[in-house]
């Protein structure tokens, strides 16, 4: 075989011109066009390298053939205006990609005049009003037509359908509040059809859209589809997904639905389809069904265990009640089963997980008794398993100590018992477990598996004592062993856990001192020790634990005195029935702990709230009889001297704060309401001990105004020379918003007081100050005046949506009942407080306005606000409506379902990013919810709060919900979670 030779560099030189010939070039007239268009947009630094000493074919945003620009393909740039009416002078362009910009205005029509095109995506911006009727006169060559998440309006147009090439057409999330055409079901190339999260008139499916022969995927989810399916749906032949979730369809699920040999994927969630579901399952090529949220009942079809490709079986939120076929186990592709919250009974079918990489296995909240499968993670696949609350028994299947792949394993209030496989404590990536309420025995392990951050083993029958190399649970956050047989003392390397957030030992036989060295447990915020056995004192250290808000250390043998330190930041503390003797420090000496001193007979205060013997009676002595007229003589003299002495010091103290605070200038109080105090009850105390926190303006004081125990909260305006202005503004703004309106979630200024040099706001009190500190455990000076009458509550989650629904109304109230409106501007937890019964009040209106008319846009000359909380529309435009307000409210839905902060999605994203990330991702919502809240009674409300939270933070501003609406949903979803709560009440 012979090898030809290399080309001599002579022919090479011969051939470079032709080689550069065959690059792509462009005319000078496209490279005008381009650079006109970056100047139309007002130069974006995005594009900073279009310029005319470069080729255009070789920016990334720009697609060439051999001679001629084809395709533009800018997303994610933050380009502003609107889109120029010259854009279609480049005659040979099939491609325009614009997605995700700041694009606004109305659909441009000189699209028309880009005759070639094929693609067109202007999905994720700004476009506002009607799509034009002639909208058929775009290119007769369109395949590709994407406008998602804009403010489009009024119909869709009937003439849509004359564009007959479109084989995708998205037109979900916009403000469509017509008619859909349909027409739309002469499309007959159509592939792709997204319609959903619209508003369109109630209407029923079309059946002309069963004549879409070559559609694979059909979205039409939220878009308030009435009536019955449609009885032809098997016209759809090569239909793979099905999504018409959230609506208002009913009736029965149609017979012929799979029978469509190519549908791999169902959703039909949170409808009101009913009846059972149909047995003439025969669609062999069936992936994923998702029927959940219905009000499906009957048995779950034996046809099922046909469906040889499914892979995902949703069926969770129904009354589905008998067996599940034996068949189901068998399916060779099943990697997702979730049918949790029916009413299914009998044994799990044992083949489970035997014959497929099964990952995914909840069948929780139902009746199914005897043992869990014993090859649920056969294919070492398991990444989560839920079965808890049902009637399961048996022990633990020792297979699964080799499931390594277990990140969750839940299993509590069933009716298990023997030993946990020693290996299954031990699984590498486990970081959940949760077996309480069992009756499980055995004792504590040596080692945990090294990312099991959450272990719940409450109410089963562990005994023995908590090991002494339990400092190797590095990962442990939480950790509840309540209820068991424990005994022993508390070892010293328990406290060495530096990430323990959460320890329940109650109710167990533990004995011994506390370990006296407790500072390493630098993240400890909740600690329950009660009903033990154990002796000696108080350690001072727990005083000096930064962020512990809980304590109980009732019903034990503890004696000596309290610290003195404890109490800086406790919440809810319980130290009654103990030995414990002396005084109550002056911190815990207050009605906020009313109840946590009982049973202790050698305690003493002189506060009676506390229900304690007083300190002063115990050493009263017993005056003399005999007492001299001269003594007497002698005690009133002084007596009289002293009174002076304090009458003089208390005006040179008055003097000297005077002088401090500005008060030698001319004070004015303006009083809002009825008031029982003075501006000099105020002035007087505004002392650092009174300080409970800062804002961005000054300190805010917790100031007691009469004997009766009457507080109030003063936010000091700092009045530094180059803040004067802004501050000032702020000032009068706050004052006058407040003075005007009068809600019970919006927080009552009582009163201002003001000289030239000073502004003082004085509010009503609330005790359980902001959320932002229950939710993250937020540092303060000082926790002074926290209420604990409600002790068995820490913001579980009817607290949360408590709070949801009082801040909404709130908002709700300042937008749609104030005339005019107003914008807060700075909504976010910190400024959400709450009272005694933690209802909610919005607060700090420095940075509100009013609107000028109504709901026309007001232009702010500054710009405000928090990171985490802000809308996306904030950063670019000074332009602002309620609609901001919506976008903050809804980043705190996120918090209170997720329990993260808003600037702490991940290490990339904020927050609201983070979640819609993780909601178009692949993870069940219920992984994002807050696991410390998170009960299977509440999981439909909190996930549905989830939901809300997604949708006041879009991007875009038209397709956030009023507060009005907001307020119904949450309302809506409070009453649903009294009536389950009830129900389970009544269950017990």
């Amino acid at each position: 075989m012979s090898i030809l030779p290399l080309p001599s560099p002579f022919l090479l030189l011969l051939l470079l011109p032709f080689l550069v010939i065959s690059q792509p070039t462009t005319t000078k007239n496209d490279q005008t066009i381009l650079l006109n268009l970056k100047r139309f947009w007002s130069n974006p630094p995005s594009l900073n390298h279009w310029n005319q000493s470069s080729n255009p074919c070789k920016w990334p945003e720009i697609t060439c053939t051999a001679t001629a620009i084809t395709g533009i393909t800018i997303p994610y740039k933050d380009i502003n205006g609107t889109l120029p009416p010259f854009i279609c002078d480049l005659k040979n362009i099939t491609h325009l990609d614009l997605h995700y910009n700041n694009l606004a205005g109305a659909f441009q029509t000189a699209l028309y005049n880009c005759t070639n095109l094929q693609y067109l995506d202007l999905s994720l911006n700004y476009f506002v009003g009607r799509i034009p009727d002639d909208i058929s006169r775009l290119s007769a060559e369109l395949r590709y037509l994407n406008l998602y998440e804009n403010s489009f309006t009024g119909d869709i147009p009937v003439n849509i359908s004359r564009l007959l090439k479109l084989s995708s057409l998205q037109l979900h999330q916009n403000q469509f509040n017509g008619s859909f055409p349909a027409e739309i079901g002469y499309l007959t190339e159509l592939e792709e059809l997204n319609l959903a999260s619209n508003q369109f008139t109630p209407s029923r499916l079309p059946p002309s859209f069963t004549g879409l022969k070559k559609l694979r995927k059909f979205y039409m989810a939220e878009a308030n589809l009435i009536g019955e399916l449609p009885g032809n749906l098997s016209g759809l032949t090569a239909l793979e997904l099905l999504d018409l979730s959230q609506n208002q369809i009913n009736g029965s699920i149609p017979s012929d639905l799979f029978m469509l040999k190519n549908l791999t994927e169902v959703y039909l969630y949170m409808t009101n389809l009913t009846g059972g579901i149909p047995d003439s399952i025969e669609a062999l090529n069936m992936k994923i069904i998702d029927l959940s949220a219905n009000m499906l009942t009957g048995k779950i079809p034996d046809g099922f265990g046909d469906l040889t490709h499914l892979t995902n079986l949703t069926l969770m939120f129904n009354q589905l009640s008998g067996e599940i076929p034996v068949s189901i186990g068998r399916l060779p592709r099943l990697q997702n089963i979730r049918i949790f919250d029916n009413n299914l009974s009998g044994q799990l079918p044992p083949d489970f997980g035997r014959y497929s990489d099964l990952e995914v296995f909840e069948v929780s909240l139902n009746q199914f008794t005897g043992n869990l499968p014993e090859n649920l993670c056969y294919s070492r696949k398991l990444i989560g398993l839920a079965a808890y609350d049902n009637n399961l028994s048996g022990e633990i299947p020792k297979s699964l100590e080799n499931c390594s792949s277990m990140r969750k394993f839940m299993v509590y209030g069933n009716r298990f018992s023997g030993a946990i496989p020693d290996g299954l404590w031990k699984v590498s990536k486990l970081e959940l477990m949760m077996i309480n309420g069992n009756s499980f025995s055995g004792e504590l392990p040596d080692e945990l598996a090294p990312k099991l951050s959450t272990i719940d083993i409450s109410y089963n029958k562990f005994s023995g004592q908590i090991p002494t190399r339990v400092s190797s649970w590095t990962s442990l956050r939480v950790f509840k062993a309540s209820y068991n047989q424990l005994d022993g003392a508390i070892p010293q390397n328990l406290t060495a856990l530096a990430n323990l957030e959460t320890l329940w030992l109650d109710g167990n036989q533990l004995t011994g001192e506390l370990p006296g060295t407790i500072v390493s447990w630098s993240s400890l915020n909740t600690l329950n020790l009660s009903r033990n056995e154990l002796t000696g004192q108080i350690p001072d250290g727990l005083g000096f634990l930064e962020v512990l808000t809980v304590l109980d250390l009732s019903r034990n043998h503890l004696s000596g005195q309290i610290p003195s330190q404890l109490g800086k930041r406790l919440v809810l503390l319980d130290l009654s029935a103990n030995d414990l003797t002396g005084a109550i420090p002056s911190q815990l000496n207050n009605g906020a702990f009313d109840r946590s001193f009982l049973n202790n007979p050698g305690l003493c205060s002189d506060n009676p709230s506390l229900g304690l013997s007083s300190c002063s009676s115990r050493f009263k002595t017993r005056p003399s009889s005999k007492i001299s007229t001269k003594l007497v003589a002698v005690i009133a003299s002084t007596a009289v001297i002293l009174l002076l002495l304090v009458v003089l010091m208390s005006r040179y103290v008055v003097l000297q704060r005077r002088r401090k605070y500005g008060l030698d200038a001319e004070w004015k109080l303006t009083p809002f309401q009825k008031l029982n105090f003075t501006e000099t009850t105020i002035l007087t105390r505004l002392t650092e001990s009174n300080v409970i926190g800062h804002g961005g303006s000054g300190k805010v004081y917790r100031i007691e105004v009469n004997r009766s125990g009457d507080f109030v909260a003063v936010k000091k305006i700092s009045s530094k020379k180059d803040l004067d202005q802004r501050l000032e503004k702020e000032f009068l703004a706050e004052v006058e918003i407040l003075s005007k309106i009068r809600h019970l979630n919006i927080v009552k200024l009582m009163g201002c007081i003001s000289c030239d040099n000073s502004k003082l706001l004085v509010y009503e009190y609330l005790e359980n100050q902001s959320l932002d500190r229950w939710l993250h455990q937020k540092k303060a000076p000082s926790s002074r005046g926290l209420n604990s009458s409600v002790r068995h509550v820490v913001l579980d989650w009817p607290k949360r949506l408590q709070i949801a629904l009082g801040a909404a109304q709130g908002l709700c109230y300042m937008h749609h009942y104030c005339s005019p409106g107003i914008i807060h501007r700075d909504i976010k937890s910190s400024n959400i407080l709450l009272d005694s019964e933690f209802n909610a009040k919005i607060a700090d209106f420095g940075l509100a306005r009013i609107l000028a008319n109504g709901s026309e846009l007001t232009t702010m000359s500054t710009f405000a606000g928090s990171f985490g909380y802000m809308a996306p529309e904030y950063a670019h435009t000074t332009k602002v409506n309620e609609k901001i307000d919506v976008y903050s409210f809804g980043v705190i839905l996120l918090e209170l379902t997720t329990g993260k902060e808003a600037n702490n999605g991940d290490e990339h994203s904020s927050l609201a990013e983070w979640a819609l990330q993780h909601a178009l991702g692949n993870a069940p919502i219920e992984d994002a919810l807050d696991n410390e809240v998170k009960e299977p009674i509440y999981s439909n409300e909190m996930t549905g709060v989830f939901k809300l939270g997604l949708l006041c933070t879009l991007k875009l501003p038209a397709n956030r919900p009023s507060m009005k609406e907001v307020c119904q949903m949450l309302l809506g979803y409070s009453m649903a979670a009294k009536m389950r709560k009830n129900g389970a009440d009544v269950a017990d």
